[in-house]
């Protein structure tokens, strides 16, 4: 496991791109990051005549995960990174063609392809619910339906890897987090989850390339292959303290933890960083740890605990005399939700709403515009759905959405990183305490959408 020595944040040109919520530039194509079923039925709307009727598409979730209390929206930076990059270009061409994928009416449309429509969505770092509008995409059908794959592959993700990164987050309290999940999913993965987990409040990562895209500060020290190495746990605490002093974070459960603190302090002094342990019983080892550790002098020597930890774990640390925490695998699998259930949906074309009614699946026709209410002590009551309108307003109300992309150009001026993270800082302040709970739920707040302007009472439904 990689340990807890803190690292300085990227250098100026990553934290440049950091800005900007997304990887330096010149990246491939991602054309190739979607469905087949996104290009065949690209090729009958354009040979029905359809493909360019005017649309509006939706990303919602029907309902949030098996013990969710709250989403958390994380991944839009990503997405505005991978929509730039949406280009069919000669290799991704001659692919489609080769495959016959499509034919060549649609593989010339597909040349000049670029998205002009506009998006709008919840910024990220905030919070939602059942039937949230996360995300709008309005164009034509034809630019529109291509990215439903693209936007739902990386939203399902980082959605999901920064609600359970929330939740420990508000588990492991003031004290700091490192996400160190980079060996336990796909590479590309990693980099991700290192970011959705930084913006819901991780201090830290072990994944240096997301410390180099994002700025997001890099930790680690060493493993217990790196004691095993040594002819004795001395001789790699001699030699680590020497190549990184003796401020570093010593592994000392590899043999004996009570052998390896007192073998730690002897060898760094007092002055002794850090001790992690990565094993055993870990609110029980932490207690004699600390007091050893007093007991040798090194009182403020801190004590790090890794080692299959998730929310509830942590929740069950809150007592302990520990100073910080790594989290790996439950974070990169969503801690039991891996997916946020996110959907992609077809609500509105040429201005008519659109809707879905098979069992079970059903959604509602019209594009939604968002508000939270809240009382005047600044604590959430509310999320309010308007159909086709703006919800009439109210003392404390915050519109949700933001403009995103206009004529198919980023909007400059978009929140990076760190203001999202401050972002879902804030958001997660505004939600009623019982809301916040790790035990299961009904989402902290309740959604009421309120029906198009006209519609009869019998029409009328009040929740999604």
């Amino acid at each position: 496991m990689t340990a807890s020595q803190p690292a300085t944040p990227a250098s100026s040109p990553a934290s440049a791109a950091a800005t900007a919520g997304g990887a330096p530039a010149g990246p491939r194509s991602t054309a190739l990051l979607t469905d087949h079923y996104e290009l065949t039925m690209l090729q009958a709307a354009l040979r029905s005549g359809t493909g360019g009727r005017a649309c509006t598409f939706e990303v919602f979730a029907r309902r949030l995960p098996e013990g969710r209390r709250y989403g958390v929206v994380a991944g839009t930076g990503r997405v505005l990174d991978a929509l730039e990059a949406f280009r069919f270009d000669d290799e991704v061409l001659q692919h489609l063609r080769q495959r016959r994928v499509v034919d060549e009416t649609t593989l010339e449309w597909l040349a000049s392809y670029r998205f002009g429509g506009d998006v709008d969505g919840y910024p990220e770092g905030e919070v939602y619910f059942p039937s949230s509008p996360l995300l709008t995409v309005t164009g034509t059908f034809a630019e529109a339906v291509l990215l439903e794959t693209l936007v739902l592959s990386i939203l399902n993700h980082d959605c999901a890897v920064a609600a359970a990164a929330a939740r420990m987050s508000t588990a492991a309290g003031e004290r700091p987090l490192i996400e160190m999940g980079s060996r336990r999913t796909h590479e590309e993965a990693a980099l991700a989850c290192a970011r959705a987990a930084h913006l819901a409040g991780f201090a830290s990562t072990s994944n240096l390339e997301a410390g180099r895209r994002w700025g997001i500060p890099t930790a680690g020290t060493a493993a217990h292959a790196f004691t095993l190495l040594h002819d004795s746990e001395r001789e790699a605490f001699e030699a680590q303290v020497a190549a990184l002093g003796p401020g570093t974070t010593l592994l000392v459960d590899t043999y004996d933890i009570t052998r390896g603190i007192e073998t730690a302090v002897q060898v760094a002094g007092p002055g002794l960083g850090a001790v992690r342990i990565d094993s055993g019983d870990l609110a029980v080892l932490a207690v004699q740890a600390r007091r050893q550790l007093d007991a040798l002098g090194a009182t403020d020597t801190r004590i790090v605990v890794s080692g299959d930890l998730d929310e509830f774990a942590l929740a069950a640390l809150a007592a302990a005399p520990v100073d910080g925490y790594g989290v790996g695998t439950s974070l990169v699998v969503g801690s039991g939700a891996p997916t946020a259930g996110l959907v992609y949906k077809l609500v509105e074309v040429e201005g008519r709403p659109v809707a879905k009614r098979s069992t079970s699946k059903t959604t509602q026709g019209g594009r939604k515009f968002a508000v939270r209410r809240h009382k005047p002590t600044g604590t959430a009551t509310e999320e309010v759905l308007g159909v086709g309108r703006m919800p009439e307003p109210e003392p404390g109300d915050v519109a949700l959405q933001v403009p995103l992309v206009r004529g198919g150009q980023r909007v400059p001026g978009l929140p990076g990183l760190a203001e999202s993270r401050e972002h879902l800082r804030r958001a997660l302040v505004t939600l009623p305490w019982d809301g916040l709970a790790l035990s299961r739920g009904e989402p902290a707040l309740p959604t009421t959408v309120l029906p198009p302007a006209g519609t009869s009472a019998e029409q009328r439904g009040t929740r999604p």
